[in-house]
């Protein structure tokens, strides 16, 4: 299914597609600290582009923001979020979440990240306590539990 690059929220605003990817292994979730607004620490993320389906955006921002590839995915959440801002200036975001398996060498894209690395729950909670999660990925650990 292809999902076009910008939508209508249920309220009738602009609204984007996003994919977001859960990536765990050995207890701990990779992380990544944003160069780029929404600053923050926050899981594997970002917009579906013009003509792609949400599968083709989840492997393309994997491979981008880490150097790792998706060998396998499963959707856990789909939602539209009316609080989710991006830094296209556009507020409603609908989300497609995925809980995916990779392989490969981890390598940190400069343009993206100040640093990337695996997190425990444990420090994944200070950084809720410490406003250092980005607002998004703070509500998906909640949702799962994590947090």
């Amino acid at each position: 299914m292809r999902v076009p690059k910008k939508g209508k929220s249920k309220e009738g605003k602009e609204m984007h597609y996003s994919v977001g990817a859960l990536i765990e292994r050995n207890g701990k979730y990779l992380l990544i600290d944003r160069n780029v607004a929404p600053f923050g620490f926050a899981g594997i993320a970002g917009h579906v582009d013009e003509g792609e389906s949400p599968e083709e955006a989840l492997i393309r921002e994997v491979k981008e923001e880490t150097g790792l590839n998706v060998e396998n995915y499963e959707l856990i959440f789909e939602e539209e979020l009316d609080w989710n801002w991006c830094s296209r200036g556009i507020d409603v975001h609908y989300w497609y979440f995925y809980r995916c398996e990779v392989s490969g060498k981890i390598k940190r894209e400069a343009k993206e990240a100040k640093s990337i690395d695996w997190y425990p729950k444990k420090e994944i909670k200070k950084l809720s306590l410490g406003k250092k999660l980005e607002a998004v990925w703070e509500y998906w650990f909640k949702k799962l539990k994590i947090i």
